[in-house]
Order: C-alpha cells, then sequence, then structure tokens
C-alpha cells in the first residue's frame, strides 16, 4: 500500500533488529503529524479497534496511517491511569503503585501537544503540569533521562510481546516500538536507549500490544483494545 504524501512525510515505519531480537518500529514527525487518542466515540461507546477508528474517521475524508494500543486498561477497557483525550480528562493522574506493571514505579505519562509529543515520568508531569491535547499514563517507564529503569534485570525470564513509545528530547519525535519476537523489560528498553537513541521511553503493555501499520502490511487483530493512538492523514 502506498502513502499518501503528507502520511509518508509524517511516519517512517521500518523493522529493525536489536541484540539478536526483532522490532517493529514507526517514528512520527511531530511539526507535521495530526496523533491523537482514541477510547470513545461520539455516542460513549467504545472504539476498540483499529478498524472503527477508520471508519470513524472516514465521513471527512480522513484516515488512520498508523495506531498502537496505547496504556494499560481495566477489563471494561476503561485506562487504569490519566487519560486525556481532546482536552477532556476521562482518568485522574495516579501517582502511587497501581495493579501489575503499572506499579513498577516510576512510570510515565505520555503527553502530545502541537507540534510535540513527550514520554514525562509521572511525578515530574504533576510537578511541571504540562497543557497537553491528548495523554495517557501507562508503566513502567522504560528509559528515564537517558537511563534504564533501575528494577529491570538483565537475567530476567519474563518474557512477552510487547510496545512502547520513547521521545526526543526536543519532543519534534516520538518512537513508537512492538517487538516481534517475546522479549524481556531489560532487552525492550535497551532498544529505546541503545538503538534509537531516546532519553524517554514509556511502556504501554505486554501479551495483548498490537499494531497498525499498512506500510509494513501490519494490521493485527484481536480481543478490542483500550486506549489507542493513532496518526490520522488524508484518506488517499
Amino acid at each position: 500500500m502506498l502513502l499518501a504524501p503528507a502520511a509518508a512525510l509524517a511516519q517512517d515505519c521500518r523493522d529493525v533488529s536489536h541484540a539478536g531480537n526483532g522490532y517493529a518500529v514507526c517514528e512520527i514527525d511531530m511539526t507535521q503529524a495530526d496523533l491523537r487518542l482514541f477510547l470513545y466515540d461520539d455516542t460513549g461507546g467504545l472504539f476498540g479497534h483499529f478498524s472503527t477508528i477508520n471508519a470513524a474517521l472516514a465521513p471527512s475524508g480522513k484516515r488512520l496511517a498508523f495506531a498502537m494500543n496505547a496504556g494499560m486498561y481495566h477489563d471494561d477497557r476503561a485506562p487504569v491511569g490519566h487519560y486525556l483525550e481532546n482536552g477532556t480528562e476521562a482518568m485522574r493522574v495516579i501517582t502511587n503503585a497501581g495493579p501489575g506493571n503499572f506499579g513498577l514505579l516510576p512510570n510515565g505519562v505520555f503527553c502530545i501537544r502541537e507540534g510535540r509529543a513527550d514520554v514525562i515520568e509521572t511525578l515530574a508531569f504533576v510537578e511541571s503540569q504540562p497543557t497537553c491535547e491528548f495523554a495517557t499514563q501507562s508503566g513502567p517507564m522504560l528509559v528515564i533521562d537517558g537511563e534504564l529503569h533501575p528494577r529491570f534485570l538483565i537475567d530476567s525470564t519474563s518474557r512477552y510481546i510487547r510496545n512502547g513509545v520513547g521521545t526526543s528530547a526536543d519532543g519534534t519525535r516520538a518512537v513508537f516500538v512492538i517487538s516481534r519476537n517475546a522479549v524481556t523489560f531489560h532487552e525492550f528498553g535497551s532498544l529505546f536507549l541503545e538503538e534509537l537513541a531516546l532519553p524517554n521511553a514509556l511502556y504501554f503493555d505486554g501479551n495483548i500490544s498490537r499494531l497498525y501499520a499498512p506500510s509494513i502490511n501490519r494490521n493485527d487483530l484481536g480481543f478490542r483494545l483500550g486506549p489507542i493512538v493513532g496518526l490520522v492523514v488524508d484518506a488517499e
């Protein structure tokens, strides 16, 4: 599938290898991108699938050029942590340890603003109070100010398909990654730090991780998702 010019300029999806593991990487140029979060439609119904979002965008002449699940959620798909869409807060910031990997502190917030996106550690996010248009909280942080999360073990045996996002220091690059094989937290975080050279990165989820990237022939199917991040472009 050929990308429309705007989509090609705003994103670069590719397959990479690092330390014996494979990954799909989609880099978004935030100076050109219309990057959004999706959870509920105008009627309050759950989007849940990439195809549902595309169907909702179609009447306005738009489509997704890229998307992936973007944060942990409860059984009813409500977000576990902070969630902000179009400036409206659906869930407050959680500063204490939550369930599962979310509670492997420090965790963080992915904040989308006009022309930039940032991964910000949760307590720093609360202190700085950035004005985000969209935001989703997840955890753990993978990379924190140029260092791997201190609780990641190099000899861990916990392996899953995992996905997450890292951002450049100036906020102009948001780099989304999903592993092509099961990886540890240490291996996944090391990709962002060593291969992608990103100072901050955030874990979105594992096992249920899915990617929509037509440019590399990815349209992962499965059960309904909670928060989804997507790049919106003009339909071809």
